[in-house]
């Protein structure tokens, strides 16, 4: 896996994947930043959500559960001192599908915490992770 980090101007980025995509990461206005991107810290706790929720569904649709939605809502606690880390992080699921399983998307959850998301098993050693799932019985998760 590859990064590419070009700087644009001020304090914001261009980051481009290996596998050829592209997104701008920028500091905040008091920072020098011009708010044209998401902050650092903010990509890692969306990627970090991103790739629970993708061990979800995927874990969920080999179950040949009918998963329909899925929304993973992340709030992080950072440090009040630099370096700012992350001190906890509370992952919020929400699933939808006509007919689901609770328990397999309970199951679902802890496999990816505990087995296959690289992204918050790697940030649980130094960061307290807790989450809670809503199971929705329908096509869409509200909000």
């Amino acid at each position: 896996m590859k990064a590419r980090v070009k700087w644009a101007e001020q304090v914001s980025f261009v980051v481009e994947s290996g596998s050829g995509h592209a997104v701008v990461i920028d500091g905040a206005p008091e920072a020098g930043g011009r708010n044209v991107g998401m902050r650092p810290m903010e990509m890692l706790l969306g990627g970090a959500a991103a790739c629970t929720a993708f061990d979800v569904v995927f874990i969920l649709k080999r179950a040949r559960q009918p998963v329909a939605d899925c929304v993973v809502d992340a709030e992080a606690e950072r440090a009040p001192v630099e370096p700012k880390v992350f001190k906890r992080i509370h992952l919020k699921y929400a699933v939808a599908g006509r007919g689901l399983d609770p328990h397999q998307v309970e199951r679902a959850v802890r496999l990816s915490k505990e087995k296959y998301c690289s992204a918050t098993i790697m940030l649980a050693p130094s960061v307290e992770i807790t989450y809670d799932v809503r199971v929705v019985d329908g096509d869409r998760v509200d909000g």
